[in-house]
């Protein structure tokens, strides 16, 4: 499959993320458990989407300089339509992790350390999915059009249960953990197992652990097929996917307390998916341009937060 990534492009990208978790790893043992204000959310996720366009402006800029401004642009446009995707797709993750945490009553100042190994088991999770799916699109070209039905039933499904709140108890995951592990009935500093009577016991901070990995697994079969829906080059789609994955703990302690604000940002979540599931079973016969996607796609999460801010929840209820 062709890619615009050089090794060294790679390299380089791969030493940036590294870089980024431990610099997260490192704050984050540096200030110990503590509840995360909105200001320093609020400061840490600029700095994260400031990043990603620094990095989208030096691609275009390498790209203008090496292959010409019309590749340049269209690159760029990929890399910035699926990073509003990935993004928008991560605030319904961050909604879910809301969920989690809310369910086991998890401390604030313990939920810092849970997302952060989410966002690494994201990373790793989502950049094997990406190389599966380049590999199986190179040879079967046809999986494409399975990618884009899985969006368009997944969309149309999240528009039916809009309303609905997922279901925790009947979750068959936490149910087998339930029955299988020992699980203290109260959490242990920021442990996930501890020893009491000789006996190792898990606490409800790992079952915590559990429940989000399997979110993030639940979460990346949904943007992988999206993001190829917008470009089949594996560096794009891995860049975009990163990105939006590593301001996912900001985003969280940003959002947390706005969650019903935004109401109908999950209609809007369901609209991209559907839009982007048409685009690529329509591929064959009509091609949409990178730029009016991102338009779309844009437009999309505009309205979906603006009709959210002027009718809450409240009045939409009724």
């Amino acid at each position: 499959m062709q890619t615009i990534g050089e090794w060294w492009m790679w390299t380089a990208f791969a030493v940036f993320v590294v870089v980024a978790v431990i610099v997260d790893l490192l704050v984050l043992r540096q200030q110990g458990s503590h509840k995360v204000s909105v200001r320093e959310a609020l400061l840490w996720s600029l700095v994260w989407i400031a990043l990603s366009f620094v990095f989208c402006g030096l691609l275009w800029w390498y790209l203008s300089e090496t292959q010409g401004a019309e590749i340049a642009g269209v690159k760029a446009g990929e890399f910035l339509t699926g990073y509003l995707i990935e993004k928008s797709l991560s605030v319904d993750n961050v909604f879910v992790f809301l969920l989690i945490f809310t369910y086991f009553a998890v401390p604030p100042e313990f939920q810092k350390r849970v997302i952060i190994i989410g966002v690494v088991g994201a990373i790793v999770l989502r950049a094997l999915m990406i190389l599966i799916g380049a590999m199986l699109i190179a040879r079967f070209h046809w999986i494409l059009y399975l990618f884009g039905a899985f969006l368009l039933i997944t969309g149309v499904k999240m528009l039916v249960f809009a309303d609905q709140k997922p279901d925790l108890d009947a979750n068959p995951a936490l149910r087998w953990i339930r029955g299988h592990l020992r699980v203290t009935p109260g959490f242990h500093g920021e442990q996930f197992t501890v020893q009491m009577d000789g006996v190792r016991w898990f606490t409800p901070l790992f079952v915590v652990i559990v429940m989000v990995a399997i979110t993030d697994i639940i979460f990346a079969v949904d943007s992988i097929p999206a993001i190829f829906a917008i470009t089949h080059d594996p560096f794009i789609v891995l860049t975009s996917n990163v990105f939006a994955v590593l301001g996912l703990r900001a985003l969280y302690f940003l959002l947390a307390d706005m969650a019903d604000r935004f109401h109908y940002l999950s209609v809007g979540l369901a609209v991209v998916l559907v839009f982007v599931g048409t685009k690529m079973l329509l591929a064959p016969w009509f091609k949409i341009p990178v730029f009016v996607s991102l338009g779309v796609v844009a437009a999309i999460l505009v309205t979906a937060v603006v009709v959210s801010l002027a009718r809450p929840q409240v009045e939409a209820a009724d």
